[in-house]
């Protein structure tokens, strides 16, 4: 752990050397890795192209530096501690050895169903300890793995499958969620109808009948049965491809966001390590679903690669009550806890007696990921779960990053409710205003971008690399950009305030609002839609949607009721929109584009001044919004 920051002077001094000499700094972290070659060259970069590599022709499997790499000192701890959703049912618990015997055993069944280098394979999956071992299997195999959160509808997944041009997908039966029993299987069967997928692997979690295809569908028990555990691990060029997760954009189509082998492996380390603080032996627990980034880094990759415990949560907060996390902290001993800000509000709701009668003792650090997070949730966060002892980091990435990039590193860093404080060695930040002058100094606001690259960056939009350089790199000359605003106050410490574009956060899960108004122009009835984010309570951001419909023999809770349906099923649920409004027309320029600063105003409620309206074609359809909105 030679890596690791311990004081605040050291933080400030290896953030120096990570920025007056980013090449030694960087290649310094990866010589602690186990390469089947070392790299001719650190890094190789050109923003205009986007053109970066990093650890130019290193060799390497990733899983080899988290399985090979510990197996004298690691074997017998465990790796990863399962906790199903139902807590009558018992849990599981892997040591680093049992996890290894799987994934060759999984490594093996790709391989006997003919998936190897560079096949694409959807993982379709419930939090369960086997989603993690597919993961590992694919990169172990040299296989890309595309995961998609199984609350996606059969529409989402076959676009993904099909933008990937997957060979197979993993998939279970059906899921737990809270006192629900899902199927998934049958999504699955729904989004395979438009696409070649050859071979699809069933796991059995909830044993409902499903139906199964001849030489297509297999059971996951049945192809692991009489694999042997060793396996040897396909070399890697440090470039070549991890993984491809899908995420929203401003326009409708999902962009295949790509992470490649090397600067991944390293980044997720180093910012797991440093800025959790974590100590061998501690039990750590983060509550996404590996459907999102935050999964791929901090729930596999990142804690394995250290020789962490990670726990795996299959429920929900409040099942079978609002007490549910604080079970698990109890339970299992929990020394690092790092969730959403939704979810925190979402329990604060509750008050504190969920909480009383739990031993939270073993807490050392709290974290909070997805959004920023408000102070008044911060306050609760750290006085009733930290008992005001747990330094808690806020921390700030994106899917595009890999890695966590501004955030307190704990006990370390001076923490300010609301401030991701301070970014991570070797991120070298820059807040731009509109026209992309550099705003130097303290107490400024602008946009957040990147100027120089760090190792788990997005390499590009997998099939479209246009579409990578015109998202993050041609909005300001040579940087990346973020899509998000930001204010460094007088300390230097930044604040994250959310995103300038047309994307909407949605409990931590980014929406683009032309993917949304597309499923809700699906519906029959609907003419035109337009759709905006405004202030929840318990999601951060809502989405409330206007909509133009022909009201033909339909009342308006029909069809608002109607259009939440197209959308769950075209989308998932998670994008359903929490406020329909019906109007008779949008505020349109001249030109036609819809004026959304007003549509926001109007859906935050704040109707005192709408600004200029005159250069819209009808000024009245805001008058006549306002009225329907009262």
């Amino acid at each position: 752990m030679s890596d690791r920051i311990h004081t605040l002077s050291g933080y400030l001094y290896e953030y120096q050397k990570s920025v007056t000499q980013p090449e030694e700094f960087w290649a310094r972290i990866a010589d602690s890795f186990h390469w089947r070659k070392r790299w001719s060259k650190v890094l190789d970069w050109d923003f205009k192209g986007p053109d970066v590599k990093w650890f130019v022709d290193g060799k390497l499997n990733i899983t080899e530096n988290i399985f090979e790499r510990h197996m004298y000192t690691l074997a017998d701890r465990p790796a990863i501690i399962w906790e199903p959703n139902d807590p009558s049912e018992e849990g599981r618990t892997l040591t680093y050895r049992e996890l290894f015997a799987e994934v060759c055993k999984f490594s093996n069944a790709l391989k006997s169903k003919g998936i190897g280098k560079g096949d694409k394979v959807i993982i379709y999956m419930p939090m369960v300890p086997e989603a993690a071992v597919a993961m590992l299997a694919c990169a172990r195999i040299g296989a890309i793995h595309s995961v998609v959160f199984a609350g996606f509808s059969s529409t989402a997944l076959a676009d993904r499958i099909i933008d990937c041009e997957a060979k197979a997908v993993l998939t279970s039966d059906g899921n737990f969620r809270g006192n629900k029993k899902i199927g998934v299987k049958s999504v699955v069967d729904e989004a395979l109808e438009k696409s070649s997928v050859e071979t699809v692997i069933v796991y059995q979690r909830t044993h409902q009948e499903v139906e199964m295809k001849e030489g297509r569908d297999y059971w996951w028990h049945d192809v692991v049965a009489n694999e042997s555990t060793e396996n040897k691990a396909e070399e890697m060029d440090s470039e070549d491809m991890l993984f491809i997760l899908y995420t929203s954009g401003s326009t409708g189509k999902p962009k295949g966001v790509v992470h490649t082998t090397g600067g991944y492996m390293v980044y997720t380390k180093y910012s797991f390590e440093n800025v959790f603080q974590y100590s061998p032996g501690d039990v750590y627990w983060c509550t996404a679903d590996i459907g999102w980034i935050t999964g791929h880094s901090y729930i596999v990759y990142g804690p394995l690669l250290a020789g962490a415990t990670t726990l795996m949560f299959e429920g929900v907060p409040t099942f079978p009550d609002a007490g549910r996390f604080w079970a698990v902290c109890e339970k299992h001993k929990v020394n690092v806890f790092y969730t959403a800000p939704t979810a925190i509000r979402a329990l604060q709701a509750y008050g504190t007696e969920p909480i009383d009668g739990y031993d939270l003792s073993s807490l050392k650090v709290l974290g909070s990921v997805g959004e920023p997070i408000n102070e008044e949730a911060w306050h609760w966060y750290h006085t009733h779960i930290g008992k005001s002892k747990c330094p808690i980091v806020d921390t700030w990435w994106q899917t595009e990053t890999g890695g966590i990039l501004i955030s307190p590193i704990a006990g370390i860093t001076p923490t300010k409710p609301a401030f991701a404080t301070l970014p991570l060695p070797g991120i070298q930040l820059c807040i731009v205003d509109a026209e992309g002058k550099e705003l130097k100094g303290n107490s400024v606001e602008g946009n957040l971008c990147i100027k120089f690259p760090w190792p788990s960056m997005i390499r590009t939009t997998y099939g479209d690399h246009d579409r990578c350089k015109q998202t993050y790199f041609s909005t300001y000359e040579n940087m990346y950009f973020t899509g998000d605003g930001v204010k460094r106050d007088h300390d230097g410490y930044y604040r994250i305030l959310g995103r300038v574009d047309d994307v909407i956060n949605v409990s931590g899960h980014r929406m683009g609002t032309a993917e949304v108004e597309n499923a809700i122009n699906e519906h029959p009835l609907v003419i035109e839609s337009a759709v905006v984010g405004y202030p929840h309570e318990v999601k951060g951001q809502g989405i409330y949607a206007y909509v133009i419909c022909d009201m033909e023999n339909r009342t308006e809770e029909n069809l608002v009721n109607e259009i939440k349906t197209t959308v769950s099923k075209i989308i998932g649920p998670i994008a359903k929109p929490d406020k329909i409004q019906i109007v008779p027309g949008l505020p349109k320029t001249r030109s036609g584009k819809i004026m959304r600063r007003i549509l926001r105003k109007v859906a935050e409620n704040s109707l005192d001044n709408m600004g200029d309206t005159s250069t819209l074609l009808d000024p009245e359809v805001v008058n006549q919004i306002i009225e329907g909105r009262k």
